[in-house]
C-alpha cells in the first residue's frame, strides 16, 4: 500500500490529445497509485513517461474485463487502483462502470479525478444548443440496428451527441440524414491536436464533404436538436384525454396532458369537462 495515496479506485480522466492537458492531480493519483487498469499499456506508459514515473500496468477492457474485475476489486481492499481509458474520462463508452458498481458492492471508496472528455469538449466547440443533450456513443455498425437506434433517437428534443471512427464517418453522416431530416450538425475531430479540425453544415451536406475523403482521427459527431413541433390537433389532445380520464379525474388528466402536449392546462381542462 502507497502511505501517500489509501486504499481504493481512482478514476483518472486523461488528455484527448494535447498530453499537458493532465492536470496535476491526475499526474499525482497516477504517479502514486499501487496499480493502474488500462485499456491499452502502450498509450499509457507514453502518458506516465511524459511525466516522468513508471507504474505497475494490468489491461483491463472489453475482452477481459469480466475475467480480471474480480481481482482488481481485491486488491483496492489494500491497494490505490486507478483506472485509465486510452484517452479522457473512463466510464464513458467502456466497460468502467461495471468496476465501480463492484468495488461499491464491496466497500470500497471511489475517487473521480475529473478531466478531459471528448464529448464535452466537441459540445463547446460546435456553437449548437448545450441545455440539453444525449450521449449516443457509437451507433450500431449494422445498417437496420443503425437506422433503428437514430430513429430511436428523432424524438428527443435535444443535442445528440456521437462517436464514430474515420471510414464509417460518411455512412453515419448520412443514415442521420436520412433519419434526422435536414438538421444542423458539426463533426469534431483530433480535438485538442495539432490538426484539430470542426466542420459545420446540414447532416447532408457533411455527409458529402466525407463521402470522398473519410478522416484519420478520434472524431465527434454533434447534432442540433429538432426544430419546434408542430402544435397538437383537436383529435390528439381529444385521445389522450380519453386514455387519461380513464384513470384520472378530468383535472388531473387535464394537467397530465397539458404538461405532455405543451399546451395551457386551462384550454385542456375545458376539453375535458366538455368530454365528460
Amino acid at each position: 500500500m502507497n502511505a501517500n495515496l489509501p486504499p481504493g479506485l481512482y478514476i483518472v480522466a486523461t488528455p484527448i490529445g494535447n498530453l499537458s492537458d493532465l492536470s496535476a492531480r491526475a499526474a499525482s493519483v497516477l504517479a502514486a497509485a499501487d496499480l493502474i487498469a488500462v485499456e491499452d499499456s502502450r498509450v499509457t506508459a507514453r502518458l506516465l513517461a511524459h511525466i516522468g514515473v513508471k507504474r505497475p500496468m494490468v489491461p483491463y477492457h472489453d475482452h477481459n474485463a469480466d475475467r480480471v474485475r474480480p481481482g482488481l476489486v481485491a486488491r483496492m481492499a489494500g491497494e490505490a487502483v486507478a483506472l485509465v481509458s486510452d484517452a479522457g474520462t473512463p466510464l464513458i463508452s467502456d466497460p468502467g462502470y461495471k468496476l465501480v458498481r463492484d468495488a461499491r458492492a464491496a466497500g470500497v471508496p471511489v475517487t473521480t479525478i475529473p478531466g478531459p472528455s471528448a464529448a464535452i469538449a466537441a459540445l463547446t466547440l460546435a456553437g449548437l444548443p448545450t441545455d440539453r443533450f444525449l450521449f449516443l456513443g457509437f451507433l450500431p455498425a449494422k445498417a437496420a440496428a443503425r437506422a433503428a437506434a437514430i430513429a430511436e433517437a428523432a424524438a428527443v428534443r435535444a443535442t445528440l451527441v456521437l462517436y464514430e471512427s474515420g471510414p464509417r464517418l460518411a455512412a453515419t453522416l448520412a443514415a442521420l440524414a436520412k433519419g434526422l431530416g435536414d438538421r444542423q450538425a458539426v463533426v469534431a475531430r483530433e480535438i485538442s491536436k495539432r490538426f484539430e479540425e470542426t466542420a459545420a453544415g446540414t447532416l447532408a451536406e457533411l455527409a458529402g464533404r466525407y463521402a470522398d475523403a473519410p478522416p484519420k482521427g478520434e472524431i465527434v459527431i454533434v447534432v442540433a436538436p429538432p426544430g419546434d413541433a408542430a402544435p397538437a390537433g383537436a383529435d390528439e389532445i381529444d385521445a389522450a384525454l380519453a386514455d387519461a380520464m380513464a384513470r384520472l379525474t378530468p383535472s388531473r388528466a387535464a394537467a397530465e396532458v397539458a404538461e405532455m402536449l405543451g399546451l395551457p392546462r386551462r384550454q385542456v381542462y375545458e376539453r375535458a369537462l366538455a368530454l365528460k
